[in-house]
C-alpha cells in the first residue's frame, strides 16, 4: 500500500492523552451496523474490500499463529481503500473498481484521497502532486470513477492541520485547491460524502482548526475528520469535533459533521510512533450507528496493522503491528444491532445490489445454513453463508459443502475453513459458536472459480 500520514507528526502540540476508548460499538466481524437517524447524516453498510493488504497476508499465511487474531479482529472489517499512488492515468480505474465492488456488494465505499502537492511537508510520506493544477487533473479523475452511489471520502489527511512547510500564499493556494477538490467530487457524484481534515484533539485548538476549515471550503463539504494521525480516545476527539462545528457554526457554516478514526485508540498512549507501541490496541468496530448526532460515522481510515514510517516502510502492513493491536482487544459482535433500520438507507443505491445465486437453508438437525454470492469478478467470487440455530441453543456448529468442479477457497473470515479433496468444512471460530435458539451468524469466504454452481450445504 502506498504511504499513509503518520502519527508522529502530531506530538509537536502535545503529548498522546493517556486513556482508553469508549465502549465498543457495533459493526463486526460480519454483522456490519447500518446507520440510523439520530446517528448523523450516514446510513448503511461499510463496505469490507476483500483485497486488502491484510486479507492478502491472511490469505497466505493460513499456518501462522497470529493469522486467527488478525483475521477475526482486522481482516474482517472494513478500512478505507487508499488513493495515494499520483498516477494520473490510472487512478480513474483503480477508484472505479473499488467503487464498484461495493455497489455490488451493496455496501458503502470508504476512500481516503492522499495526493495534494507538497504531501506530508517532504516527510516520510511525502509524494503527491508536483503541482496544484495536475492534482485538478486527477481529482477530476477520481470523481469520474466515484459511479452514482453514496461514497465517503476523507480528502487529503493532514493537509489542514500540517502546514509548518507551507508561506501564506502556499496555504491560501492549498485552501483553494481543496475547496475546488471538494467541488469537483461532489459535482460528479451528489451522494459523495466529503470530509476534509480535522486534525484530532492534541494538536491545533478547535477554534484554529475551525478557521482553517472554512478557508480550505468546508461549507460545500459535509464536515471533517479527525484523529487519522494519533490514538486519541473517541469521546476525547468527539468533544473536540463538537466544538469544531460550533466554532464553525458561528461563522455561518453549519451542520457540519464529524467522522472519527477509530482504527488504533482502543489503549492506553505511550510512544507517540505507531510502528513501535505495544500498549494500544483496535479502537471501535467501524460503523455508521454512530449513537452522536454530531458524529456521522466511526472509520478505520488508518488500516491497523500498517507502518506509520518511523520504524517501516510507511503504509507497509506488518503483522506483528496488526497482532499487537488486535490481541486482548474486544472481539466483534456475533448479533446484528438492535439499532439497524429495516428499510434499506435512502442514502444508498435506490434498488437492490444484483447479487449472485443464494441456497435455501439446509432443513432440519440442530441447525441451518444458507449461502448467498455477494460479489463475482472473472474467475472468483466473495459468498456469505448464514448460520441459524434450530429449536435450541447450541454451543458449537459445522457447515459442510462439496466444492463445485473448478472452484477452491482461497480465504475465509469468522469460521475456521479447511478442505479434504472437494469437501469443504467451516467451524465456528471462537466468539461465534454459541447460539440462542433461532439466532444467527455469519461467515463469508472468498473462492476462485465459477460462482454459477451452487453447492448444498449441511449444518451440525
Amino acid at each position: 500500500m502506498s504511504p499513509s500520514p503518520l502519527a508522529r507528526k502530531r506530538r509537536r502540540r502535545a503529548s498522546l492523552v493517556a486513556g482508553s476508548a469508549a465502549a465498543f460499538v457495533a459493526a463486526g466481524a460480519v454483522w456490519l451496523t447500518t446507520g440510523t437517524a439520530d446517528a448523523g447524516t450516514l446510513s448503511g453498510v461499510l463496505y469490507r474490500d476483500p483485497n486488502t493488504a491484510v486479507a492478502r497476508w491472511v490469505a497466505a499465511n493460513p499456518n501462522d499463529s497470529r493469522v486467527g487474531v488478525i483475521r477475526d479482529k482486522i481482516a474482517s472489517q472494513p478500512a478505507a481503500h487508499w488513493v495515494s499512488s499520483f498516477n494520473v492515468s490510472t487512478v480513474q480505474a483503480d477508484v472505479s473498481t473499488y467503487v464498484g465492488g461495493a455497489a455490488s456488494a451493496g455496501q458503502v465505499p470508504v476512500l481516503a484521497v492522499y495526493g495534494i502537492t507538497n504531501r506530508d511537508c517532504g516527510g516520510a510520506s511525502a509524494g503527491g502532486a508536483p503541482d496544484l493544477a495536475t492534482y485538478q487533473t486527477w481529482i477530476g479523475n477520481i470523481a469520474k470513477g466515484l459511479g452514482n452511489q453514496t461514497v465517503i471520502v476523507a480528502l487529503e489527511p493532514d493537509s489542514i492541520a500540517l502546514q509548518t512547510c507551507l508561506s501564506a500564499s502556499d496555504i491560501s493556494a492549498r485552501d483553494q485547491a481543496l475547496h475546488t477538490a471538494t467541488q469537483t467530487l461532489k459535482r460528479a457524484n451528489p451522494s459523495t460524502k466529503v470530509y476534509l481534515d480535522g486534525g484530532h484533539s492534541t494538536w491545533n485548538s478547535a477554534g484554529e482548526q475551525a478557521n482553517r476549515l472554512a478557508a480550505a471550503g468546508v461549507a460545500d463539504a459535509d464536515g471533517f475528520f479527525t484523529n487519522v494521525s494519533n490514538f486519541n480516545p473517541t469521546s476525547a476527539e468527539a468533544a473536540y469535533g463538537r466544538s469544531i462545528s460550533n466554532a464553525l457554526a458561528g461563522q455561518g457554516i453549519a451542520n457540519k459533521h464529524q467522522v472519527i478514526d477509530t482504527s488504533r485508540n482502543g489503549g492506553a498512549s505511550g510512544d507517540w510512533c505507531g510502528d513501535d507501541n505495544t500498549d494500544r490496541r483496535i479502537g471501535q468496530y467501524p460503523t455508521t450507528a454512530t449513537n452522536d448526532a454530531n458524529v456521522d460515522a466511526y472509520l478505520w481510515v488508518k488500516p491497523p496493522g500498517e507502518a506509520d514510517g518511523c520504524k517501516f516502510t510507511a503504509g507497509s502492513f506488518q503483522p506483528d503491528l496488526a497482532y499487537s493491536l488486535a490481541n486482548g482487544a474486544p472481539n466483534p459482535p456475533t448479533t446484528p444491532p438492535t439499532t439497524a433500520p429495516t428499510t434499506p438507507p435512502t442514502t444508498g443505491p435506490t434498488t437492490p445490489p444484483t447479487t449472485g445465486p443464494t441456497t435455501p437453508p439446509a432443513s432440519g438437525g440442530a441447525c441451518q445454513a444458507s449461502y448467498q454470492v455477494s460479489s463475482s469478478w472473472q474467475g472468483g467470487f466473495q459468498a456469505q453463508v448464514t448460520v441459524t440455530a434450530g429449536n435450541a441453543a447450541i454451543g458449537s456448529w459445522a457447515v459442510s459443502w462439496t466444492l463445485p468442479s473448478g472452484q477452491s477457497v482461497t480465504q475465509s473470515w469468522s469460521a475456521t475453513v479447511t478442505t479434504s479433496g472437494s469437501t469443504v468444512t467451516a467451524r465456528n471460530a471462537a466468539w461465534n459458536g454459541s447460539l440462542a435458539a433461532h439466532a444467527s451468524t455469519q461467515f463469508g469466504f472468498i473462492a476462485n472459480g465459477s460462482s454459477s454452481a451452487v453447492p448444498a450445504l449441511s449444518c451440525s
